[in-house]
């Protein structure tokens, strides 16, 4: 056979390909096999193979000229390596947030402290004892691990934990109110994220919605003449994701906690944000919270775990004994239930803030949103001149005042001061928007992938978030010119 001649016959191209043995065989494949394993590179030959026979058929001219030629098999070897490689990777990446957003949803909202990654390190990789009572020797109860700091930090007599706060919301009411009504006003219908809304979270519990009120007034006398022989509970959920304000007027929990009890009934209230620590001590807006709501009279509170908690994601149901040990024999909260190092990491967190002056310092959530401007600004200063370097040729680069925002729902009208690094593209007319996506593209490409926000025609770097600078400098290298 002649290499570099453009052969006609399919069957001559097929021929001219690598076997199998040969490509696993290679010295390109040999530490691929070493590190992956026989059987997946093996997979993998077969797999391009296939793929390129089905080219070859369809008449791929420049496939053909290339499998005939001598250094086409050292090119297949590399491709099926870094087909497995890329195969194996995961797509769950590290990223750097400058969106101006803290508590990002898409971007994996609260990031742990090193206390928490020490812990879940132990947990995952040795036995424990999760569901086993070391002095019965009997099976135990995994709520046991976070119980009892939970209550000791919000005063409240027992405590569960399931995935999500949408979860909790959900095993509450299917345990206290399945089959009847729940009272609560238009004004807190609240969609949670998602599309997921608190009527269909109410639907999909069995219980039957009873709205009241307006939607920006709601009076005692509303609830008092909703309440029937069907009522299971009074609700309250906390509007943390919007704000109305003007002619407004809803009911404090005291009241529907005192008019919940006269009628024998379980006043449950949904903050859904939840903080453990008054926000203002930091600088920040303030927000109720968890053991503020209990006093005030409220039988169950429900909150997340990865919002203004600051930790992993998981729904926390807080409130009386007896109300919380029904909710717990729910066959709903086997489905519900946590693993054991989310777990390791609620528990770890929930230590940190028996420690209350060194949290900002020692929770991440809470050092991001108390980052002190000044701080911001001087960052902003030493990356300026770096950014116009490596991007004088594609974008003008400056320095501009902007507003952070707490992120998932929390506090959504009380923006934080910060300063960004901002891209504006260099380009003719009618091309600026393309220029804008492509240098936000690249950034998404680097080894390290850069978030920020597109506004008003700039590339926008919000660096309140921003940990590791000397990081961020290295990959600017990167970039395409």
């Amino acid at each position: 056979m002649s290499y570099g001649l453009i052969l006609n016959s399919p069957n001559d191209v097929f021929k001219a390909l690598p076997s199998v043995d040969k490509a696993l065989q290679s010295e390109v494949l040999r530490s691929v096999v070493e590190e992956f394993g026989h059987d997946a590179v093996k997979k993998a030959v077969r797999y391009k193979l296939d793929e390129k026979r089905k080219l070859i058929v369809n008449g791929d001219q420049s496939l053909c000229n290339a499998v005939v030629k001598k250094r086409y098999f050292d090119q297949f070897c590399r491709e099926i390596a870094n087909h497995v490689r890329g195969s194996f990777a995961s797509t769950l990446l590290s990223v750097i947030n400058l969106t101006g957003t803290v508590v990002h949803t898409n971007l994996g909202r609260a990031r742990f402290p090193e206390e928490v990654m020490a812990v879940i390190k132990t947990v995952a990789t040795q036995a424990t004892n999760l569901e086993f009572d070391l002095v019965t020797g009997k099976r135990g109860d995994r709520d046991f691990h976070i119980e009892r700091s939970i209550c000791e930090i919000t005063g409240a007599e027992a405590a569960t934990v399931v995935n999500n706060n949408a979860a909790a919301v959900l095993l509450v009411l299917n345990t206290l109110a399945q089959g009847k009504e729940t009272i609560i006003s238009r004004g807190e219908l609240v969609e949670i994220g998602g599309a997921f809304r608190i009527p269909d979270v109410m639907l999909s519990a069995g219980c039957i919605l009873k709205e009241i009120g307006t939607t920006n007034r709601t009076h005692l006398r509303d609830y008092e003449s909703a309440i029937s022989v069907n009522t299971g509970l009074l609700m309250k959920v906390h509007t943390s994701n919007y704000e109305i304000r003007g002619f407004t007027n809803s009911v404090p929990e005291e009241e529907l906690s005192e008019l919940s009890h006269q009628n024998g009934l379980a006043f449950v209230s949904d903050l859904g944000s939840g903080t453990l620590v008054d926000l203002s001590q930091f600088g920040l807006p303030q927000e109720p919270t968890v053991s503020e709501i209990l006093k005030k009279g409220a039988d169950i509170v429900t909150f997340s775990g990865d919002k203004l908690l600051g930790g992993p994601q998981a729904g926390i149901i807080v409130g009386k004994k007896d109300l919380v040990s029904q909710i717990k024999k729910n066959p709903l909260k086997r489905a519900l239930r946590v693993d054991k190092i989310t777990i390791a990491a609620l528990s770890a967190i929930i230590n940190l803030y028996k420690d209350p002056c060194r949290l900002k310092e020692r929770i991440p959530l809470l050092g991001d949103l108390a980052r002190p401007i000044e701080e911001i600004n001087a960052l902003a200063e030493r990356l300026m001149p770096i950014f116009d370097d490596h991007l004088k040729l594609r974008a003008k680069v400056s320095i501009e005042e902007c507003k952070s925002q707490i992120g998932s729902g929390a506090l959504p009208l009380d923006l934080l001061s910060s300063k960004a690094i901002v891209l504006k593209p260099i380009a003719k007319k009618g091309q600026t928007d393309f220029m804008l996506q492509k240098l936000a593209a690249d950034f998404r490409q680097l080894p390290k992938p850069v978030i920020g926000r597109i506004h008003d025609g700039k590339l926008i770097f919000d660096l309140r978030c921003l940990q590791n600078e000397t990081e961020l400098q290295r990959q600017l290298s990167l970039l395409p010119i």
